[in-house]
């Protein structure tokens, strides 16, 4: 068999997996179609040495330094099949059949957005989910957190680290007499009312008429797992609060032994710098496994 390892998906965690892997002089192919999840944002914070540069500009490097090692492939293609075989593993791409001793996914998730007139084109631009990747750079403005589930009130306690920050219950969700308690000692004005669009930077528009200008918004998108790969191999998975997400051990072990899985596919949540982790233990894993066997099951 030609390869060691073939990695579905090259963005962030699949990357610092095969970094991990090429530098043990493995042979790795990454197959990859191309959608970073983070792709609509201009900025990426939060990851020690590259806080302020943009995800394209931190993936190319990423990508350049790792294809200076002799033992990577990279394939721009999609992966639509994958099995197990007597030898290791099968993965099917519309034009040809690779196979490997290994199999690591990396396919990353796609975000399910409220359906908010207004909110998909300024996605990663003014309106975002994650405080710890956005938060800072609304400089202590007003916040606005639209609801799209109960995950909102997890939101809206939290942003007042950042900023002001008003609750938009948007008829999705309603707080009961202690949450209510809660939001209030924190400050956060509660909005009731349906949300008709956002318009300008981040105003948002309610039914009654009222518009209020905000800095930045947050909302709570639901995921899905990019590749049916893990569901094909028989990979167990998990129920988290925005979605299904791969099950894995402490070693990035799926329950298929010899298919490990990072990043955002593998976690209930994750950043650049969680899935650049992430993948770097499951790429120094899936080596292990190649020299003592399966480590977790």
């Amino acid at each position: 068999m030609d390869l060691d390892v073939i990695i579905v998906g090259g963005s962030y965690a699949g990357m610092a997996a095969a970094l991990q892997l090429v530098r043990a002089r493995r042979s790795v192919l990454i197959i990859d179609a191309g959608s970073r999840r983070n792709r609509f944002a201009d900025s990426s914070h939060g990851f020690l040495t590259q806080d302020g540069n943009s995800p394209q500009a931190i993936a190319a490097t990423a990508k350049a330094q790792l294809l200076a090692y002799p033992t990577v492939q990279w394939l721009e293609d999609s992966a639509i099949s994958a099995s197990k075989t007597q030898a290791g593993f099968q993965v099917n791409t519309v034009q040809q059949s690779y196979q490997a001793k290994r199999l690591l996914l990396a396919t990353g998730v796609t975000d399910q957005l409220p359906e908010i007139p207004g909110l998909a084109e300024r996605w990663g631009k003014s309106i975002f989910h994650c405080p710890y990747c956005h938060g800072y750079e609304l400089d202590q403005g007003p916040i606005g957190v639209l609801a799209a589930s109960p995950l909102a009130l997890h939101h809206a306690l939290m942003l007042p680290d950042w900023g002001p920050t008003t609750l938009f219950t948007n008829e999705c969700f309603e707080p009961d007499a202690e949450q209510k308690a809660q939001l209030l000692a924190r400050g956060v004005v509660i909005e009731p009312g349906k949300v008709l669009q956002i318009s300008g930077k981040a105003d948002v528009q309610l039914t009654t008429g009222k518009t209020l200008q905000m800095a930045g918004l947050f909302t709570q998108p639901t995921t899905t797992v990019n590749s049916p790969l893990a569901e094909q191999l028989g990979c167990q998975f998990e129920q988290g609060p925005m979605g299904a997400f791969i099950q894995t051990s402490a070693s990035k072990e799926t329950t298929v032994p010899g298919v490990f899985a990072c990043g955002d596919n593998a976690r209930m949540a994750g950043s650049v710098a969680i899935a650049i982790g992430d993948g770097s233990l499951a790429g120094a894993m899936a080596h292990q496994s190649l020299l003592f066997g399966t480590i977790s099951h």
